[in-house]
C-alpha cells in the first residue's frame, strides 16, 4: 500500500517540480500568438478553454492503454509501479510537453512535419507512414475493444456487429465535423465519467485495505517473461507512448496560450500515470496472486479484470458505471485517432481542410481499411501496435532533443529517455517472433551497436543544424489556413 500511495504522491510532486523545470527550460513565450488564433479555420484550428483542452487531451491519449497495459504489466509485480512513475515523469510527460510546444511554435504541425524539419526531409515519409499505420491500428483496436465490453455489459442482448457499426458511425462524425461540435461538447461528460470510475476504484482498494504488494524489483511474471524489454511494450500509455505524439498536435491547434502547455500536455500525462497506478494496483491485489490474475487474463483478457475489479469495489451499479468509464477511454481515443490520421494525410498532401468534401475523401478510405483490419486477430494487431507505438515515441523524443540542441538548451532531458527507448525498440523487434527472431543475447548486442551508430548520426546532424541556424519556429506572419 505504501508503494502505491507513494507512487501517486511522486507523480503529483513530479508535475510541480520536474514539470516546472521542463517548462522553464523550454522557455514559454506568453505574448506569442498560437495557431488557434492565427490559423483559425473553424474546423481544426480554433481556441478552446484550458479546462476543455486538458480533458480532451487526457481522453485522447488515454485509450485503454493506462488500464489494459498496467493490468497486463501487473503480472511482473511492483516493478510495474517503478516504470509507471519514472516513465511518466521523465519520459512520457516530457515527450508530450515537447511535442505539443514545438507543434505550437510550428503552426500546429504534426509529427511527420516536425520530423522532416528537425531530423531530415526523408524522415517525413517514414514518420508519415508510421503515424498513419499507428493511428489506423489504434482506431481499429479501439473499435473492437469497447464493442466487446459493451456487448458483455448488455449480456449480449444487442448483436456485436450492430455495436461495432454504431461506434464506426460515431467515429466518422467525430473525424469530419469541427472539433468543437462533437468532441468539444461530449468530452467534458466523458471525462467526468473516466475520473469518477478511476477515483472510485482507487478509493475502494485503499479503504478495503487491498493487499497491494510493496516495492520489489523481482520478476513475478508466471510465465517468466523478461522485464527488459517487454514491460516497456506492455505498459505504454501510463508511462510513455508514441500515440500521444499523434494526438498532442491536435490540441496544439486549440491552445490559447503557451503558458497553458504544462497543464495540458505535461499535466495530463501525469494524470494518465495516476490512472495506470490505480489499475496496476487493483490487478496485483484482487486475484489471489499473480497466478490468479494470469488465469483471469487467459480466460477473458483485461476486460474481464476490469469487470471483476469494478463490481467488487463499487457494487453492481457503481461497477457498471466504472466499466462505462473504461469503455469511454478507447472510444475517445479511437475517434481522435482517425481525426489525427485525416489531419496528418492532409498536411502531407497539403490539402486545406476547411471544406467538408476535402475532409470526406481523405477520411473514408481510412475507415474502409479499418473495417478490413477488424477481421484480423486482436492479439496480432496489438503486438504490431506496441512496437510501432514505442518506435514513434523514440522519433518524437529525438525531435525534442534536436529542437533543444539547436536552441542550446538542456537536450539531455529528451535524448536520455529517447536513447533508452531506442535500445528497447531495437531489442524487441530483433528478438520478437513478429520481427527477426534472434536470440535475446544477440538482440541486445546488435541493439546497443545500432543505437550507438544512430546516436553518432544524431549529434552530427544536430551540429550541422545548429551551424546552419535552422529556424526553431515559424514566422507567424507567414502562417495561413492551409491544411
Amino acid at each position: 500500500m505504501y508503494t502505491f500511495i507513494g507512487g501517486i504522491v511522486l507523480l503529483i510532486i513530479g508535475y510541480f517540480t520536474y514539470g516546472k523545470f521542463i517548462e522553464k527550460m523550454f522557455g514559454v513565450k506568453e505574448d506569442r500568438a498560437t495557431p488557434a488564433y492565427v490559423n483559425n479555420d473553424g474546423v481544426d484550428y480554433l481556441p478552446m478553454s484550458t479546462a476543455k483542452n486538458s480533458l480532451i487531451q487526457l481522453l485522447n491519449i488515454a485509450g485503454t492503454g493506462p488500464i489494459f497495459g498496467p493490468i497486463m504489466g501487473a503480472l511482473y509485480g511492483p516493478v510495474a509501479f517503478v516504470w509507471i512513475v519514472i516513465g511518466s515523469i521523465f519520459a512520457g510527460a516530457v515527450h508530450d510537453y515537447l511535442t505539443g510546444m514545438i507543434s505550437i511554435r510550428n503552426r500546429g504541425a504534426h509529427l511527420p512535419e516536425l520530423a522532416s524539419k528537425f531530423l531530415g526531409k526523408s524522415m517525413k515519409h517514414i514518420v508519415n507512414a508510421f503515424a498513419v499505420l499507428l493511428l489506423l491500428l489504434v482506431g481499429t483496436v479501439f473499435v473492437s475493444t469497447p464493442a466487446d465490453l459493451l456487448h458483455v455489459l448488455m449480456n449480449g442482448k444487442i448483436p456485436l456487429g450492430i455495436i461495432i457499426a454504431a461506434i464506426f458511425i460515431y467515429y466518422i462524425l467525430a473525424t469530419l465535423l469541427p472539433i468543437d461540435k462533437i468532441i468539444g461538447r461530449l468530452y467534458p461528460y466523458f471525462g467526468a465519467l473516466l475520473v469518477l470510475s478511476a477515483v472510485g476504484v482507487g478509493i475502494g482498494i485503499v479503504v478495503t485495505g487491498a493487499p497491494i504488494p510493496e516495492l520489489s524489483l523481482k520478476n513475478f511474471h508466471p510465465d517468466n517473461a523478461p522485464i527488459f524489454p517487454l514491460i516497456f511494450f506492455t505498459i505504454t500509455c501510463g508511462a510513455l507512448s508514441g500515440f500521444h505524439a499523434t494526438q498532442t498536435p491536435m490540441i496544439s491547434r486549440t491552445t490559447q496560450k503557451e503558458k497553458h502547455g504544462r497543464k495540458i500536455f505535461y499535466g495530463m500525462m501525469i494524470a494518465e500515470g495516476i490512472i495506470a497506478m490505480i489499475w496496476a494496483a487493483a490487478a496485483m491485489s484482487l486475484f489471489d496472486g499473480y497466478g490468479g490474475l494470469n488465469e483471469v487474463l487467459a480466460a477473458g483478457g483485461p476486460g474481464a479484470v476490469v469487470s471483476q475489479v469494478s463490481t467488487s469495489m463499487l457494487g453492481a451499479i457503481g461497477g457498471t458505471l466504472a466499466v462505462l468509464g473504461v469503455v469511454v477511454l478507447p472510444i475517445t481515443s479511437g475517434d481522435t485517432a482517425f481525426r489525427s490520421a485525416r489531419m496528418i494525410i492532409a498536411e502531407y498532401l497539403k490539402i486545406a481542410q476547411k471544406k467538408f468534401s476535402s475532409r470526406l475523401w481523405i477520411a473514408l478510405p481510412l475507415f474502409v481499411v479499418s473495417v478490413l483490419l477488424t477481421q484480423i486477430d486482436f492479439n496480432i494487431l496489438w503486438r504490431y501496435f506496441s512496437w510501432a507505438n514505442q518506435a514513434t515515441a523514440v522519433i518524437a523524443l529525438f525531435v525534442g532533443a534536436m529542437y533543444l540542441y539547436i536552441a542550446k538548451k538542456n537536450y539531455w532531458v529528451s535524448l536520455v529517455p529517447g536513447t533508452f527507448m531506442l535500445v528497447m525498440v531495437l531489442t524487441y523487434i530483433l528478438n520478437a517472433k513478429i520481427g527477426f527472431g534472434l536470440s535475446m543475447t544477440t538482440s541486445w548486442i546488435v541493439s546497443f551497436i545500432g543505437s550507438a551508430i544512430l546516436l553518432i548520426m544524431f549529434f552530427f546532424a544536430a551540429r550541422k543544424a545548429r551551424a546552419n541556424n535552422l529556424p526553431l519556429e515559424e514566422d507567424i506572419s507567414n502562417w495561413n489556413n492551409a491544411a
